[in-house]
């Protein structure tokens, strides 16, 4: 009867004490498993997040020079221009690399743009003309063909757009029954003089657009 009880005791025992593990085990936390898990990141706040970067509108110089452009004779429309560009001259056999601006003669010649006048010249062929470049250097305005400059023009002048700068004339080698503004764009470099090489560009898309 005493190994019966005792035996009873030893399994009572065994049985409490894995109920013990059982519950305590639930509550146990694996350090190992804790460590895998990954560190939660930092908020960012306002005053150390990065500031949105800033773009800044590019304006082509072709922009530029649309947006100052005017038609160089008073009176004169957009719908009055011809484009003969790129005509072959009769005379020279070259290129005309410019636009021939009709009105009639003593009609007001104007500034396309501002600049300053580079050179006032006169030639056989291309009559009064005068020479304007911008005010970054880089474009040159060919204004010839005209009757007569607008007096106190001087070499060296700053101008203003549309400021007066003679007007419509034939006094080159134009027909005197064709009174014209014969008006250039000479693409150059800032330290290029006037008579130097260039590349013209059509007034006609320009003055038109």
């Amino acid at each position: 009867m005493a190994s019966a009880e005792k035996i009873q005791a030893i399994a009572v025992t065994a049985t409490l004490t894995s109920a013990l593990w059982i519950v305590v085990g639930s509550f146990v936390v694996d350090d190992s498993e804790e460590l895998k898990q990954p560190a939660p990141e930092p908020a960012v706040s306002a005053s150390t997040a990065p500031p949105p970067r800033e773009t800044t509108p590019i304006s082509s110089p072709d922009d530029r020079q649309t947006a100052t452009l005017m038609i160089p004779v008073l009176d004169v429309s957009a719908k009055d221009l011809v484009d003969n560009f790129s005509d072959i001259s009769e005379a020279s056999d070259n290129l005309h690399a410019a636009i021939d601006i009709m009105a009639p003669s003593g009609t007001s010649v104007v500034a396309a743009a501002p600049g300053t006048i580079e050179r006032i010249y006169r030639s056989i062929p291309g009559g009064n003309t005068i020479y304007v470049r911008s005010d970054d250097g880089e474009t040159i305005h060919y204004y010839a063909q005209m009757g007569k400059y607008a007096p106190g023009l001087r070499e060296g002048q700053k101008i203003r757009r549309g400021q007066r700068l003679g007007s419509v004339g034939s006094s080159g080698n134009a027909d005197p029954e064709t009174p014209h503004l014969h008006f250039a764009i000479l693409r150059t470099t800032a330290d290029a003089e006037w008579w130097e090489p260039s590349s013209p560009v059509n007034p006609y898309p320009l003055l038109t657009r």
